[in-house]
């Protein structure tokens, strides 16, 4: 049970930044609690599918394709358009956690290996938040210049 809050109160933050980057990437007004909402699902989502210890990074394409499913399904953004934005924040995502965990290892003068090995779950969500928190300011940044047009949203 600690190992799924620990997840969540990491991947509930993260989930909701890439889905909230991704429909500001669009143009889709940011709505938060259809936003926290969507990433909490993502989020047991993707417990969920990494508990079957399937192929690594399995979770993202899962993850990918459910965002750009939803995206679609309550947005009238095109899905070419809709799955660009939501590789372009997986790559943000991708980008933000490998700068993140340098900088993070670097100055706890922790060894990465050593804290998986050691199965240290709160150090691990612990170096994973910062990311999460800098996708939603990115997505917020985004909003504001590229400004939302009020008529994308279908529900």
């Amino acid at each position: 049970m600690e190992k799924l809050l620990l997840f969540l109160m990491q991947g509930i933050p993260e989930s909701a930044g890439y889905f909230s980057l991704s429909l500001a990437l669009l143009g889709v007004p940011l709505r938060w609690k259809r936003i926290v909402a969507a990433g909490t699902v993502l989020a047991l989502v993707f417990y969920a599918v990494r508990s079957f210890q399937l192929t690594f990074g399995f979770h993202m394409a899962v993850g990918i394709f459910l965002i750009v499913v939803a995206i679609n399904k309550s947005t009238h953004i095109p899905l070419t358009r809709t799955f660009v934005a939501v590789l372009t924040s997986f790559v943000t995502l991708i980008l933000l956690e490998l700068i993140g965990m340098k900088v993070f290892f670097t100055a706890t003068h922790l060894d990465p290996n050593t804290t998986i090995v050691e199965n240290n779950n709160v150090l691990w969500v612990l170096s994973g938040l910062p990311q999460a928190f800098l996708l939603n300011i990115f997505a917020l940044l985004v909003a504001k210049f590229n400004k939302p047009r009020e008529d994308t949203w279908k529900i």
